[in-house]
């Protein structure tokens, strides 16, 4: 009895690519995965692998990914997991971060800081120590200061005789010009000078007492100055007692 050969030649690999049918779910597993490894959050490393390992299991068995592809797939694996690792060791050091800072803030309180302005509340009972920044100029310059109160009235000049260029401090007895000493309150300090017959206002550092502070997440640190409301803590210069 003789066999008749019916292959007509056909080869395995024909074979292999008739009998094989690539999953008519092979997107909706992919999209499946997707939307449960994401849902509504943004994708992390866990999401990225469950999509790999979903991806690898409808390939083509004919025609596999290539290796190289899979490296820079796996690739992008390590770097996702790295910047997630790196963003939780940001967040650990900024809420620590924070902490510091809320201690610090609450030791401000009651404290006095020097910050740039021209009208602080006194209280006249004390000295009050400022200072004025005086230009550069060839020759020393005179410094005058004048004091006015909440209402605008003139409470008493401070002279401040052959000053060079740079930081001055200047002090003022809380008395006005008859020697009486002022009511406590809120005074004005309008520093000025003459260069070249010119009148030039100058900058002054007044002190303030800290009643509270005020933090926001992600905001700079708000002090609450007595007489003078909210003021940013890079405006302060100056730490006193």
């Amino acid at each position: 009895m003789s066999v008749t050969d019916t292959t007509g030649g056909v080869s395995i690999k024909d074979v292999l690519a008739n009998s094989y049918k690539a999953p008519a779910t092979t997107n909706d597993a992919i999209s499946s995965a997707t939307s449960t490894a994401t849902g509504s959050q943004t994708l992390g490393k866990d999401s990225f692998l469950k999509l790999l390992v979903t991806q690898l299991n409808n390939q083509n068995p004919l025609d596999p990914q290539d290796n190289g592809e899979f490296v820079a797939q796996l690739a992008q694996f390590s770097s996702l997991e790295g910047i997630t690792t790196l963003n939780d060791s940001v967040k650990n050091i900024s809420d620590a971060f924070g902490s510091s800072q809320a201690l610090q803030a609450s030791s401000l309180v009651g404290r006095s800081v020097i910050i740039k302005t021209d009208k602080t509340v006194v209280d006249t009972s004390k000295t009050m120590d400022g200072t004025v920044v005086v230009p550069e100029s060839g020759d020393p310059l005179t410094v005058t200061i004048n004091v006015k109160d909440a209402d605008g009235k003139a409470v008493r000049s401070i002279v401040l005789e052959k000053q060079n260029g740079g930081v001055t401090d200047f002090k003022w007895d809380g008395k006005n010009e008859a020697g009486e000493v002022a009511p406590a309150g809120s005074y004005t300090f309008t520093a000025t000078t003459t260069i070249d017959s010119q009148s030039v206002a100058l900058d002054t550092y007044l002190p303030a007492t800290v009643n509270s502070v005020t933090m926001i997440p992600g905001e700079e640190l708000m002090l609450n100055l007595a007489g003078l409301g909210k003021v940013g803590i890079s405006n302060v210069q100056t730490i006193g007692k």
